[in-house]
């Protein structure tokens, strides 16, 4: 164990390890619940199994931007996390639940100048594939094309560059770029928005804070450190309780909402009633008994349930419709 120039903590890495899985996890190509937001906003076509070559390009140009441009946001992310020492902190001796491993920049196995400039080569790869995907598109209305370029812009600067998530934005950004990974495809193939996509944007942009907000509890010390403002940090314990309580009940609140206010099917509570136990559960987990790690691998694992119960949903309702367009 050595230390770099900034002070950090690094290992030396295995002899095994070659710089193709170092990009990898930089990458963080095992985490892949933003991309489901394609199988959301394919189902909510009117004709859900609609698999003509055009449907089928865009989705393929949109989903590898769109894995440029989570490989973008998290390079970056650990670039600034080895230079203000926060990912020293969180990952250092004192988490061994957290693999250092997952930090090839912590880790050793990569230097930040590489690191570097695969962000920008993955960041300019974002722009070349969604442009693809809208020249190919059937629509190209300017909210969806405004949208897809607002996610990539704030993207790359989350944490570097204009740093948002060192603001006070941390938590509204997860929920945005959700958002918008749902609605800019969907706009793409469909152009048009309903209020119904709008909903299920919105609830596909929760479950990453509803995992997100659980780290941000674990991380709070490192985070406090550097000066990144998550709720955890500006908070007491207590407020930061009662904040990741709130932003749970606000998911169950939006699913009935919706179906009350005619936007969904009445029986779209009924549909997402295992998102809603799930909720439950991590919330008790991690606040109730404080088990805030085993809370956050909840939380993934209820983000993809929505997912399906999302795609079943629309599903069904193209199948009630006749599957029209």
């Amino acid at each position: 164990m050595t230390h770099d120039s900034h002070g950090a903590v690094a290992i030396a890495p295995p002899v095994s390890s070659g710089k193709f899985a170092a990009y990898c996890r930089l990458a963080k190509l095992d985490i892949f619940d933003y991309y489901l937001s394609l199988a959301v906003a394919w189902s909510l076509l009117a004709a859900p199994l609609r698999a003509d070559s055009t449907t089928l390009a865009v989705l393929a140009l949109f989903g590898l931007g769109m894995l440029c441009l989570v490989a973008a946001m998290t390079t970056f992310d650990d670039v600034t996390g080895l230079r203000d020492g926060s990912d020293a902190a969180n990952y250092g001796p004192d988490a061994p639940l957290r693999k250092i491993r997952r930090k090839p920049l912590l880790a050793g196995t990569l230097t930040e100048r590489e690191a570097i400039r695969f962000g920008w080569a993955t960041a300019a790869g974002c722009v070349l594939l969604w442009g693809a995907a809208v020249a190919v598109a059937p629509h190209a209305p300017w909210w969806a094309v405004a949208t897809a370029a607002l996610c990539l812009v704030t993207s790359v600067q989350y944490s570097y560059g204009l740093k948002i998530s060192y603001h006070g934005w941390q938590e509204i950004f997860m929920v945005a770029l959700g958002l918008g990974l749902v609605v800019a495809p969907y706009g793409l193939l469909a152009g048009r928005i309903t209020g119904f996509a709008l909903v299920q944007g919105a609830l596909f942009g929760l479950g990453p804070l509803l995992f997100g907000v659980y780290s941000n509890t674990n991380d709070r010390a490192g985070d406090a450190a550097v000066g990144r403002p998550t709720v955890a940090v500006l908070t007491t314990e207590r407020g930061n309780k009662v904040f990741i309580g709130a932003v749970s009940a606000v998911e169950s609140v939006l699913i009935a909402a919706a179906a009350l206010t005619g936007l969904a099917p009445w029986w779209f509570p009924l549909a997402m009633l295992p998102v809603v136990a799930l909720r439950v559960a991590q919330f008790v987990t991690g606040v109730v008994r404080g088990r805030i790690l085993t809370a956050r691998k909840l939380g993934t694992y209820t983000h993809r349930v929505s997912v399906v119960a999302l795609v079943v949903t629309n599903v069904l309702l193209a199948a009630a419709a006749g599957g029209g367009v």
